[in-house]
């Protein structure tokens, strides 16, 4: 199969093979629910070299990769990452000109030793963790167990594919998964949770005569992961706009056409637009109004979002929300919870219970909202969600759960967890940290299909996922191949020195080879 021409930003990058996947990964569009280009490509590539690749009935692909010589008897180990990433970009001015997903590659860029993407996310997550699977598949040096590739689809939108993993289809009996970002760290848990999205109809009132439309744009937000940056306290586009759109209903006879925010429910809403309708002698004290609240918003969030600025153009529109959808819409998402709930007690320094409120997008004609909520207990998860549901219930409007996915309960005395500390000592004369995530893994839902299996996450350093400007620390990438490779030998070897059907830490038997 011919390859592309790599860009020239990857072209001196080590490992080269690590980053020339990359380069690939960022060439074909691959978002949630688009990924079959990329998995196919990927599949045929597998094929050309003599690997075994099918697609499961989910959408995933299993690549699987015999032993090097002399270890096929040693434990299996399953290589996990998802294909899909979240795409999200920085609007221009007259929103002509924005990034299309579906057909545009991303263009990253090198930058004081990271590798960055300034307008869009990079897809670092989960990109760089398929690239380092790939390299490993193909390369014909390393020393191995047999290998198991599972590169999920839909990870990002609600984790479908590992939802439909089937039971049986995994053999190895040890997971490494390569989707955390912060290298020096392995992660023995996460979060779990679970959507709400709201619902409700309206109808449609004429525009008042004697009325001027507007339209408010707030942006510059920085965004971010729903679960790893939801306590950094960064604005919410939604929960401000409509802090000031509640503020003009005081101020004059406001009419609300529109309101939209944010584009994934897994990122928090970097932007929110509002179209409204002010009586004619209103129109004037607008522009005023909007620059104090940004003078006010942009010294709340000193510090942490203070790129914050508030527009107001003119526009147009024949019909509004009726006034009570319209006063339904802002008392409820005004009230509607937002952040983190409760800090963990059994793991300090990490967050429990959190709630993104990620997207909202209101008509004249229906109107809907959409929330992430995560928890490291199910039952937080379900509190909370009862919560926002019994909340819009108020006011007769219809809230739904969906989407429920288990957490993955930390094992700190796993023997798999134990050897790789080891090796990381061993490798990079200094000790490792052990973490619990408040993001979601598909640790949690491999775990259910397959009972027994060992698992433990690690990744390179990857700096604001989930938004444009989304970066990954060069120099960690080629960290994590060097510790990725060090673990799959000694794993094949034994850590006690011998090549042996057991899998030992400091020479202890700790688990044995499942035969294949």
């Amino acid at each position: 199969m011919p390859q592309a021409r790599i860009d020239p930003v990857f072209s001196d990058l080590q490992p080269a093979a690590v980053w020339e996947h990359f380069a690939t990964l960022c060439r074909i569009p691959r978002q949630s629910k688009a990924e079959g280009p990329l998995r196919d490509h990927l599949r045929q590539w597998a094929l050309a070299r003599g690997l075994s690749a099918k697609v499961d009935a989910a959408g995933n692909l299993l690549i699987s990769k015999a032993a090097s010589a002399g270890m096929q008897d040693t434990p299996g180990v399953v290589l996990q990452a998802h294909l899909d990433m979240v795409c999200q970009q920085d609007w221009q001015n007259d929103r002509t000109t924005a990034h299309d997903f579906s057909r545009d590659p991303v263009r990253p860029l090198r930058r004081d030793g990271w590798l960055v993407a300034d307008e869009t996310t990079l897809g670092a997550d989960n990109g760089v963790g398929v690239a380092l699977i790939l390299a490993v598949l193909e390369d014909g040096s390393l020393i191995h167990g047999p290998i198991e590739a599972l590169l999920t689809v839909d990870e990002e939108a609600g984790m479908g594919g590992a939802r439909g993993l089937q039971p049986g289809l995994l053999h190895g009996r040890l997971l490494l998964n390569l989707d955390t970002e912060e290298w020096g760290e392995f992660f023995v848990g996460c979060a779990g949770g679970l959507d709400v999205v709201v619902r409700r109809d309206s109808t449609p009132e004429p525009l008042p005569a004697a009325f001027t439309v507007r339209r408010i744009d707030l942006r510059g937000l920085r965004g971010g992961h729903s679960g790893v940056d939801i306590h950094v306290q960064r604005g919410n586009a939604i929960k401000l706009m409509v802090r000031v759109l509640r503020d003009l209903e005081r101020r004059c006879t406001l009419r609300l056409v529109e309101l939209t925010g944010g584009s994934a429910r897994n990122a928090l809403p970097r932007e929110a637009s509002a179209t409204l309708a002010v009586p004619d002698g209103d129109a004037a004290h607008l522009p005023s109004s909007l620059r104090a609240w940004e003078s006010l918003l942009r010294q709340e969030l000193l510090g942490v979002d203070e790129g914050l600025r508030i527009d107001c153009a003119g526009a147009s529109a024949e019909r509004v929300l009726s006034a009570r959808d319209q006063a339904v819409w802002l008392a409820s998402l005004h009230a509607a919870p937002h952040g983190v709930r409760r800090w963990s007690r059994s793991v300090p320094g990490v967050v429990e219970t959190s709630n993104n409120l990620g997207m909202v997008a209101l008509t004249p004609h229906a109107g809907s909202c959409d929330f992430m909520v995560r928890s490291l207990i199910e039952s937080g998860s379900r509190e909370l969600a009862d919560e926002i549901v019994s909340l819009f219930a108020l006011s007769g409007t219809v809230a739904e759960k969906s989407g429920e996915y288990p957490g993955w309960a930390p094992n700190p005395v796993s023997p798999l967890l134990a050897l790789c500390q080891s090796v990381y000592q061993r490798e990079f004369g200094e000790d490792s940290r052990v973490q619990v995530i408040h993001a979601g893994l598909e640790c949690g839902l491999i775990a259910a299909s397959h009972p027994g299996l060992e698992m433990l996450s690690f990744g390179p350093t990857i700096r604001g996922a989930h938004a444009p400007g989304e970066r990954v620390e060069i120099d960690s990438v080629g960290h994590a191949w060097r510790l990725l490779t060090a673990i799959l030998a000694t794993i094949a070897i034994g850590a006690g020195g011998e090549r042996s059907t057991d899998f030992r830490v400091n020479g202890v038997k700790a688990l044995k080879a499942v035969p294949r």
